[in-house]
């Protein structure tokens, strides 16, 4: 019986997703004067997932937000189409660093949100968050999958 639980464990472990088995749930942003801010995300990284983005949401708490991860740097733009609560979107490069942050992108907009240039990584947080906690450019995101 034993041999028979342990074998079904090892089944299920095997196929569960590999974000389940490693702590891809969290996102720190380190700011210029020394604060850090985290943030409890979900990951999206498969074009299903990063097409259906925070779509139909009708909140969102103050610590949580989306990781977006294109795996590689590269333009990427956003919209807000279908989507209920205002976001800031910060465009982050492979090794972490904001490079722009589009603050109180308006719900249901269908006007292109741009990256200033190739990035890798969009973090969406609620509307107005990065102002409130004085997240600019320049600063650096914490996450297991940027490259040391």
């Amino acid at each position: 019986m034993r041999a028979l639980i342990r074998n079904f464990l090892a089944i299920i472990a095997i196929s569960l997703p590999v974000a389940a088995c490693s702590d891809e749930t969290r996102a720190t942003i380190h700011t210029a004067d020394g604060k850090t801010h985290q943030f409890a995300i979900e990951l999206v990284d498969t074009p299903d997932s990063r097409a259906k983005g925070l779509m139909f949401r009708q909140e969102l708490a103050a610590d949580a937000g989306m990781l977006f991860d294109f795996y590689e740097e590269r333009a990427v733009a956003f919209w807000m189409r279908n989507t209920f609560i205002p976001l800031d979107m910060l465009f982050i490069a492979a090794d972490g660093t904001v490079r722009n942050i589009h603050v109180n992108a308006r719900p249901q907009d269908p006007t292109s949100i741009p990256s200033d240039g190739p990035v890798r990584f969009v973090l969406e947080i609620p509307g107005g968050r990065s102002v409130e906690l004085g997240i600019v450019a320049g600063d650096k995101m914490e996450h297991p999958r940027i490259q040391k």
